[in-house]
């Protein structure tokens, strides 16, 4: 999970309301500033594993990748870089982008110490522009990121932008139905559409419930036509397009493993899709 990721079921607090998006990046970019330390400690993440040269690259989205030795990546929203590192393990030459100076700050320290060529940039994506003028072979995002976005034609635009004529745009994500339950999945809680932000008081993190924080998050949720549909508004041809029924990601509540690393929340089975992917072409 590359990060900014998951949203957290421990919630003290929701709002939903129109409200202005205005400062969204500030709440953001503090929760995630916090995260870091936390989740580089974090069994869930498993940095000591990782140095020593585990991938943190699931089946799902290296099956889309193939053969990336000699290609040149794009990574939007690399949290501290793990993934980002993972695919220039791979004979990739990586740049990772993320809003969070503390990410991208241990992402940068990271990769001396395992010898990565992977480069990092710190910056909202949507001013990506100004920090990055060349075009890429592939772009790269995964798991719990668009929902940080409230506009997805932007998103968009910065995949466009930023991908070669031919280019690739590789994507794994929680599924949107995922979004739609309350904490415990036992009801709906949110609207599978984007009405609004959903704005949030969270204790502990997904990558340890019981860590000391206090977090504010402001999120939307995207359904699949609005992310089909941006993509499209581009230009971009979707080619592939698969549904999952499992997490990689132990990060819900009432999960059990029913495979070495696959989740599901074990009352609903296989009854929900809990991950998508996709892979786009810039014709």
């Amino acid at each position: 999970m590359s990060g900014p990721c998951v949203r957290t079921f421990f919630v003290t607090d929701i709002m939903k309301k129109n409200h202005s998006d205005t400062n969204y990046i500030e709440i953001n970019r503090d929760s995630w500033n916090n995260r870091v330390e936390t989740h580089i400690k974090s069994a869930f993440y498993d940095q000591e594993a990782f140095l020593k040269g585990k991938s943190t690259l699931n089946d799902i989205e290296l099956k889309l990748l193939g053969d990336i030795k000699g290609k040149s990546i794009l990574h939007l929203q690399c949290h501290f870089g793990q993934d980002s590192i993972s695919l220039s393990r791979l004979g990739a030459k990586v740049t990772g982008v993320d809003f969070s100076e503390k990410a991208i700050e241990a992402a940068k320290t990271i990769a001396i110490e395992t010898s990565s060529d992977a480069e990092f940039i710190c910056c909202d994506i949507y001013e990506l522009e100004k920090f990055c003028d060349k075009q890429f072979d592939i772009v790269f995002t995964s798991y719990g990121t668009i929902g940080w976005l409230p506009d997805l034609d932007k998103w968009a635009g910065i995949i466009d932008t930023f991908l070669k004529p031919g280019g690739s745009f590789i994507f794994a994500e929680f599924h949107p139905v995922v979004w739609m339950f309350d904490d415990n999945f036992d009801k709906v809680g949110y609207n599978y559409f984007k009405e609004g932000p959903i704005i949030e008081s969270e204790s502990g993190t997904y990558a340890d419930k019981n860590a000391d924080l206090s977090l504010k998050t402001v999120s939307w949720n995207h359904s699949l036509a609005e992310i089909f549909g941006a993509l499209r508004k581009k230009g971009l041809s979707i080619e592939s397009f698969e549904e999952y029924d499992y997490s990689p990601y132990n990060c819900f509540a009432h999960t059990e493993e029913f495979e070495p690393g696959k989740f599901r929340i074990q009352h609903l089975g296989n009854r929900i899709p809990m991950v998508y992917a996709l892979l786009a072409i810039k014709k």
